[in-house]
């Protein structure tokens, strides 16, 4: 499939958004707010529930279905309170041994003023910091579009699964099409060239899984994330916690590496 058909398909307006994955995937959910400095981001959801018989933290991106809902969640475009809230509740998780389930799905961290004035680079650098040394198992999935640092900032796991019609990438192919050749009918080329579906970062290592959509039933995805999903955190919580930083690090450096080999003469 096109790539800019998968980017259309990430953004369509009736997917599931984090609010469905959290009734769908966990229960006896319970929502914690505010990051303790600033405020409460709507964007950004975070608690505690079951998956299962595990009790695991929850951190979502949530951008609305209707009008009202997608402005009092400003479009899944956190603040930096939303991801100090994210981070608040990652080292709640570490403290009581809880498994961390991240649910991605924004187009980018929101840039207006106030956001820069509140230091919305440092929240993201800080939870990128902070989510590498985490003694506790981490699953990111990107449920929809994974857009930029507001996308990473949530991503540094052990594991990065994606649904086969989500997105992630550096740039909207918008954004992209306008710096390279400040062209926006060049959209549809700049979705190609950025590699940002599901297939493409899979083949690029930097996903590891890709949980199919052609169920008819999307109930039948839930139940497979659910069940992968314990699966994971039974395996990872078997390891000693030093080793769980030692090999998300490994992971990430990876990325861009490419192995040499020997040139016969």
């Amino acid at each position: 499939m096109e790539a800019y058909k998968r980017v259309a398909l990430a953004r369509k307006k009736t997917r599931a958004t984090g609010l469905d994955y959290i009734e769908n995937l966990f229960t006896n959910f319970i929502e914690f707010h505010g990051d303790r400095c600033f405020g409460d981001d709507p964007a950004m959801i975070t608690g505690l529930g079951f998956l299962l018989d595990m009790p695991v933290t929850i951190i979502a991106l949530e951008r609305g279905k209707t009008t009202k809902s997608r402005v009092k969640r400003n479009f899944g475009s956190s603040h930096p309170e939303g991801y100090r809230k994210a981070l608040r509740q990652m080292k709640l998780a570490e403290k009581f041994n809880r498994p961390i389930v991240c649910l991605i799905d924004t187009s980018g961290a929101f840039c207006g003023i106030g956001a820069e004035e509140r230091g919305q680079g440092h929240a993201i650098a800080q939870n990128l910091m902070e989510m590498m040394a985490l003694k506790v198992p981490i699953v990111s999935i990107i449920i929809g579009e994974g857009g930029s640092g507001g996308a990473l900032a949530l991503g540094v796991a052990d594991e990065v699964w994606m649904l086969e019609n989500a997105i992630y990438s550096v740039i909207s192919p918008e954004g992209c099409a306008s710096i390279l050749w400040k062209d926006p009918s060049k959209t549809k080329e700049a979705a190609n060239c950025l590699k940002l579906t599901a297939q493409d970062l899979l083949e690029l290592e930097v996903i590891d899984k890709i949980i199919s959509e052609t169920h008819r039933d999307f109930k039948l995805v839930y139940h497979e994330l659910k069940i992968n999903l314990y699966k994971a955190f039974k395996k990872r919580k078997k390891m000693p916690k030093d080793k769980l930083p030692e090999l998300r690090y490994e992971r990430f450096r990876k990325f861009g590496a490419f192995e040499e080999k020997e040139i016969s003469e």
